[in-house]
């Protein structure tokens, strides 16, 4: 197990480099730039813009300036923002917490409710319930995640006032301690729920979909002959081989929620890593945009490195198969 884990880690590194070259050269690619608009029409406006490229390094060729921020970020240093002059890492780091609230709150209450549901349907297969489960869950595909969210805010906070519309807090309510959690509970129902609907449509018929291939293999009918309780074939035998594939989708979904966010987080204003993405691409934060994209590429390459460990670990023939 040790050696396939660090065979896949030996792969994440020069592919984590090789998508971190391609963001900056498509970044560097886009038209305009930090300084767009800005230039002044006289020589003193001129000089004043070449000055703000030779200090940060906008007057270099690309590769040059590539590697000058891939030998920084290796230092710890991933620059400073154009826009506010704050370092990349800290701003980040002010914005993180929302959207990983946002993420990991949707991607539980999604398990929670997609087991449960894609099992049900496979045990009660052709079943109207079954039908009704495949239905609603090719409706949430069809859903762009931005309707469903505007849908939402109409419904719940505009017609029936039930739960904030913006942000993760009332700044007026100058509430702290456990009144203030629970005020940010309220503001996130509708985020969270949104973003859970679409995961949740997304996943149940994968669920349901590996447990009818479990509850069809000849060793379940080997137990059930030998006496075994269909809730045991079903919860010991059949749900821990299906359960194989289905971690393996849940992990996948890391990424998609954290790059999910930058739809939620502007419709909803809350002040995640998404909404700061978009704020960045308005005005051409290069610093941000890289620290921003190389975060969720890592997120990416982990998830599919922590798929890949849990998928050996809960079939170790994976790992012998890898050698």
């Amino acid at each position: 197990m040790a050696s396939f884990i660090l065979r896949r880690l030996a792969t994440s590194v020069p592919l984590l480099l090789l998508i971190s070259a391609l963001i900056f050269a498509l970044l560097q690619a886009a038209p305009g730039g930090p300084l767009a608009g800005s230039e002044g029409g006289n020589s003193a406006g001129e000089a004043a813009m070449q000055r703000l490229r030779e200090a940060w390094g906008l007057d270099l060729p690309v590769w040059q300036q590539y590697l000058r921020w891939l030998w920084l970020v290796l230092q710890g240093e991933w620059g400073q923002s154009f826009n506010s002059g704050q370092p990349v890492l800290e701003l980040v780091a002010q914005r993180l917490p929302a959207t990983l609230q946002l993420a990991a709150t949707s991607l539980v209450l999604s398990a929670l409710i997609v087991l449960p549901l894609g099992i049900w349907a496979a045990l009660r297969r052709r079943s109207a319930g079954d039908y009704a489960i495949s239905a609603l869950a090719v409706s949430g595909m069809s859903m762009p995640i931005f309707w469903l969210a505007l849908m939402l805010i109409y419904v719940f906070s505009v017609r029936l006032g039930w739960f904030p519309s913006t942000g993760l807090s009332d700044p007026r309510s100058g509430a702290s301690g456990w009144a203030l959690a629970i005020e940010r509970v309220h503001h996130l129902v509708l985020p969270v729920a949104c973003f859970t609907l679409v995961t949740v449509a997304s996943l149940v018929r994968y669920v349901r979909g590996a447990m009818l291939d479990v509850l069809e293999q000849d060793y379940l009918r080997t137990a059930r002959a030998k006496g075994v309780s269909e809730s045991r074939v079903v919860a010991w035998h059949g749900l821990r081989n299906a359960l194989i594939p289905v971690v393996t989708v849940f992990t996948l979904e890391l990424p998609r929620l954290f790059l999910g966010s930058v739809v939620i987080e502007t419709i909803f204003a809350l002040p995640g890593v998404g909404r700061l993405f978009i704020d960045s691409v308005s005005v051409r934060d290069y610093p941000v945009l890289m620290g921003v994209l190389v975060i969720a590429s890592v997120i990416v390459v982990a998830s599919n490195l922590l798929a890949d460990v849990l998928y050996a670990l809960l079939d170790p023939r994976v790992a012998v198969g890898a050698r």
